[in-house]
């Protein structure tokens, strides 16, 4: 008898929480598991901001796979497409290389993409904070505006180069600006041309306030700490254009600048749009039970999907946070187990614990099961949850023994240079062309479709 096959899609907190599961609770001669998936790591995202800043090493936010999953088979590649109806997923390998693979169940959990708009210059020249080789790559470059700063004898160039702009007001684009800013700050003291005075960090927002998930009092605490380190705010404002050596904001200033990182939301993968299935915001309709309606043996969760929040009730998703992916992965897999052996599937229902915003050093706001804190206690907050959310002992082992010595010895401040060539901008890293029309994955499927 064939096995049925299971195919996830997506190495996030929600793919791999659900193979995770589903090794542990189903035999080998249940199922087959097939992961497909670019990278041979997981990312744990929300500490993207420190190794953007130097806090952590790349290795101790990439999970292996191979330590987590036993006997999951990785398929090194990328889906590109779709077809819900044929049971067929269109991968492109990372050798080129484009197969149809046929499957009996599919976990969608594709995750997201930056959030971008039709702003002129902004995917030639915006950087983006999505993946770990955009971390690394902007760590470089903002290291790299120091040295061409203290070397330039020009004054407008050197006030172009030591001036940020992030734009984005969540938790996201917070954490970048306050984790990167302590970076800068900490740095110029190894250049003598330099005076911290000269640097300047920009956040930009249109929303009126800074981290409207944690509501107005934390937002407004939060301000007062980054206003302190000298970070400025836009707040109700959003850019309009730029180029290599500009911002133009809405309201019609031009601020000089060399570095804007764009943090502004995530979108759902493209892949959503190649099932030409229901979708809530570009997020893939979901139901309680994490099945896509209209399709059999299709499930999806994570970023991907719109999954309505039992537990707020009414017509609230589940907001996109690997607080919520973590859970749904393990709830997916409890439901594939029960399909496979003819049990009713269950609601996914889960309680916000809240969130937890690191400022960097001592400062910090949290918001743990409704208690508002700042400073201290929502530092130890910050990091015990993040601590407890790695996913292994050895990461969580890494992640503190680097808070550890960045508390201690500091930073060096080196460039790497892996990636001097590429121009590290969110057209370079966010490979969105490479997706199919749902046309173009029939072409792929319909041979298949065909000999079954």
């Amino acid at each position: 008898m064939t096995r049925p096959k299971i195919l996830v899609v997506g190495a996030g907190f929600a793919g791999v929480e659900c193979l995770q599961r589903l090794e542990r609770k189903l035999a080998p001669r249940e199922a087959e598991l097939v992961l497909v998936s670019p990278s041979d790591y997981q990312l744990y995202l929300p500490l993207l901001p420190h190794v953007a800043a130097g806090v952590l090493t790349p290795q101790s936010v990439a999970v292996s796979l191979r330590r987590r999953l036993r006997r999951t088979r990785i398929c090194p590649g990328g889906a590109i497409g779709i077809d819900g109806r044929a049971k067929v997923c269109v991968i492109r390998k990372i050798t080129g290389e484009v197969i149809a693979e046929p499957y009996d169940q599919l976990v969608l959990v594709a995750g997201s993409t930056t959030r971008t708009f039709d702003i002129p210059g902004l995917r030639e020249h915006g950087r983006g904070m999505k993946s770990l080789a955009e971390a690394a790559h902007l760590r470089d470059h903002v290291i790299a505006q120091l040295d061409i700063a203290a070397a330039t004898t020009d004054r407008a160039e050197r006030e172009a180069r030591l001036r940020f702009v992030v734009v984005g007001g969540g938790y996201a684009g917070t954490e970048t600006a306050a984790c990167l800013q302590r970076l800068t700050s900490a740095a110029v003291e190894r250049y003598p041309n330099l005076d911290r005075a000269q640097i300047k960090w920009h956040l930009v927002d249109v929303a009126p306030r800074l981290l409207p998930e944690l509501g107005e009092k934390l937002g407004e605490k939060a301000m007062a700490m980054l206003r302190y380190r000298g970070i400025e705010f836009s707040l109700g404002t959003s850019v309009a254009s730029l180029d290599a050596t500009s911002v133009k904001l809405t309201d019609g200033r031009t601020l000089p600048s060399h570095t804007l990182i764009w943090t502004a939301g995530v979108a759902a993968s493209p892949l959503v749009a190649t099932l030409g299935a229901e979708t809530v915001r570009g997020r893939l309709a979901a139901t309680p039970q994490l099945t896509v309606p209209g399709f059999d043996g299709l499930f999806a969760a994570g970023d991907a999907a719109a999954v309505p929040d039992v537990a707020k009730g009414g017509d609230v998703m589940c907001p996109p946070t690997a607080q919520h992916a973590q859970r749904q992965g393990k709830a997916l897999a409890d439901n594939i187990v029960a399909r496979l052996r003819g049990m009713p599937l269950k609601p996914y229902v889960h309680k916000d614990l809240g969130l937890v915003v690191d400022l960097g050093g001592r400062d910090a706001v949290s918001k743990p099961l409704g208690m508002e804190l700042h400073g201290l206690p929502a530092q130890a907050v910050a990091r015990g949850y993040h601590l407890l959310a790695l996913p292994t002992m050895t990461a969580r082992t890494r992640v503190m023994t680097n808070w550890t010595l960045n508390a201690v010895a500091g930073d060096d401040f080196v460039r790497t240079d892996f990636q001097a060539r590429r121009a590290g901008t969110l057209q370079d890293f966010e490979n969105t062309s490479v997706y199919l029309t749902p046309e173009q994955v029939r072409e792929h499927s319909g041979p298949l479709a065909a000999r079954s």
